[in-house]
């Protein structure tokens, strides 16, 4: 992913590739990445690094993620000044110039959005469920009902195992009162 130069029409190399321009480089992605990192370290200031119950706190995670976003934030304005092109990249199974799937898109956007709706009414195994599922057809699953089944057992699964450890993440199923 080298800077190509590409000849004008007229034979003439340019002096500044159009990809590398002042104006073409995407400065503000390394920018917002810096500014994710300093959010995530300003939120720990209200968290504490370890808990009673384990050496590792809920803060020490976001502090290490806070961390771990400034240095790429950093690393990538150093590629951006380097020139480095961000062009779209074939994967292993898209082709980087088609252009995006909006509906999967807003379908894994909503599965997102599910846990905080859903989470205190239905409980963790529901929500699950209704999550996994979304996204699994925004991967292109066509299977529903076994989505829905895979999703309430690992949502069911981690409620166990979360209430084995102590943590309280509210009824298994508020809506019949368990």
């Amino acid at each position: 992913m080298q800077n190509k130069e590409t000849p004008s029409p007229a034979g003439a190399t340019p002096a500044v590739p159009e990809a590398t321009a002042p104006g073409a480089r995407p400065w503000w992605l390394g920018i917002a990445v810096i500014l994710l990192g300093c959010v995530c370290l300003y939120a720990t200031t209200t968290l504490p690094a370890t808990a009673q119950y384990a050496a590792i706190g809920p803060g020490m995670f976001v502090t290490i993620a806070g961390g771990g976003l400034l240095l790429l934030g950093i690393l990538l304005l150093i590629q951006i000044a380097r020139g480095e092109r961000f062009e779209a990249q074939n994967a292993e199974n898209a082709a980087g110039n088609l252009p995006m799937d909006k509906r999967a898109f807003f379908t894994a956007l909503a599965a997102t959005i599910v846990p905080a709706l859903t989470m205190e009414a239905l409980g963790l195994p529901i929500t699950a469920m209704l999550s996994f599922t979304l996204v699994a057809r925004a991967f292109g699953s066509n299977k529903t009902l076994i989505d829905l089944i895979t999703g309430a057992i690992l949502g069911s699964v981690c409620w166990f195992l979360f209430s084995r450890l102590g943590l309280q993440l509210g009824g298994f199923l508020p809506l019949a009162g368990v």
